[in-house]
């Protein structure tokens, strides 16, 4: 699933293509999408056309473009899942393989014979209407700010992680503690920070865990600078192209491979149906302890 800097990327190229345009026309090609549209697709089209889209905003790894009114509107909502694209193409250009939802566009700023369009190959991902969702849409007002936030507040991230039991790469990946980190960033930042994914929160001081939260903000801010990270062609740009922060990772992925530290070889556990990566050395396994409650 893209993490903060890939939906940040994507919110970008809407704020730059889209924001301003009014959807003169919109088709669901296929129904899962907007599966979560009380009203089914007929209404979701009906519900769109004319709508003007005023701004591209997200929290974490959420994405929405508010309608008619930037501060009390509504909300066309955009999750990516798996492998969701937003896409500007031209109106005559052939449809993708996977292409789900398209929407015509005009406005003042637009290059004329412009479309947006969803395509999704695994269809996990969808799109919707927020009522009064324009600032934060309720369905996702439990998500916690991310780290490029203003109202980010590391200190209260601090003290509640403090307080928990649990593993500090559970911590960073708990979407209402901070949001916007995966297990990609999760891992680099933790190399960064030298701690362990397994630490407890409650086992770590204050300064470790601020050091673990500016290498998250660090590292997903250069992500950031370089299109965000692609493994396959399922992450793209709103122009179709892809991010080349995978060039830079030092943990997440590199199992076999030295430290770019230390030299030790970088190792891969499984973690929640996924992969750990660290390196030994830098990042010791924590000694065990008679377990605590893990709560968040």
């Amino acid at each position: 699933m893209p993490e903060l800097p890939e939906v940040e990327v994507v919110r970008a190229g809407l704020e730059r293509h889209v924001v301003g345009a009014t959807i003169t026309r919109a088709e669901v090609l296929h129904h899962r999408p907007v599966r979560a549209y009380a009203g089914g697709p007929a209404a979701f089209v009906d519900e769109l056309i004319g709508r003007r889209l005023v701004a591209a905003r997200r929290r974490g790894k959420y994405l929405w473009v508010a309608l008619d009114d930037p501060d009390a509107g509504d909300a066309l909502t955009v999750h990516l899942g798996m492998s969701g694209q937003m896409l500007v193409q031209p109106v005559d250009a052939p449809h993708e393989r996977h292409l789900r939802v398209r929407f015509g566009l005009d406005g003042d700023g637009i290059e004329e014979g412009r479309e947006l369009r969803f395509v999704d190959q695994r269809m996990f991902g969808g799109l919707g209407i927020s009522r009064g969702g324009a600032v934060i849409p309720p369905e996702i007002a439990h998500i916690a700010p991310d780290p490029l936030e203003p109202s980010f507040d590391p200190e209260r991230v601090v003290a509640r992680m403090r307080r928990s039991a649990s593993g500090i790469k559970r911590l960073l990946l708990h979407q209402t503690v901070i949001s916007g980190v995966g297990n990609i960033y999760a891992d680099e930042a933790l190399w960064r920070a030298q701690v362990h994914g397994e630490r407890p929160g409650a086992r770590l001081t204050g300064p470790q865990l601020r050091r673990v939260l500016d290498a998250a903000a660090e590292v997903m801010r250069e992500a950031l600078a370089q299109g965000g990270t692609s493994f396959d062609a399922l992450y793209v740009n709103v122009n179709g192209q892809s991010g080349y922060f995978d060039r830079s990772l030092n943990a997440y992925g590199q199992e076999g491979r030295p430290c770019a530290r230390c030299g030790t070889t970088i190792r891969r556990v499984p973690f929640m149906n996924r992969s750990s990566y660290f390196c030994p050395v830098c990042q010791p396994v924590p000694r065990r302890r008679a377990a605590g409650p893990a709560r968040v």
